[in-house]
């Protein structure tokens, strides 16, 4: 039960980023940047009794995939600026996600 009051309460969240997005997506692009899920997940790990230091090595976790993320946000804006299409500018903005997360393993690892 609790696991679906977990999956109602994110989808909430998100179906109103993404309805806010639709009238104003400057808005929503500011209020998705905001680190929602990322709050929502530990306070989800607290109430479910996760101690400090593993809510801390999430919360590290967090911060370390921030910059892998910003590059696949970035190419994912400047591919769709240039006309390419959504799908492959996904497809190329992840591509970048995962090459800046094995370049952060190799540096930071």
């Amino acid at each position: 039960m609790f696991t679906i009051v977990k999956i109602l309460v994110s989808a909430l969240v998100i179906g109103i980023i993404t309805e806010v997005a639709r009238r104003s997506p400057s808005v929503g692009g500011v209020i998705a940047a905001l680190p929602l899920i990322s709050l929502l997940s530990l306070f989800w790990l607290s109430f479910q009794g996760k101690s400090a230091e593993e809510i801390s090595q999430f919360a590290t976790g967090v911060l370390w995939g921030f910059p892998a993320t910003a590059v696949l946000i970035l190419i994912v804006a400047l591919l769709l600026r240039s006309a390419f299409p959504l799908s492959l500018a996904l497809l190329l903005g992840v591509g970048g996600w995962f090459l800046c997360l094995k370049v952060q393993g190799s540096v930071f690892g």
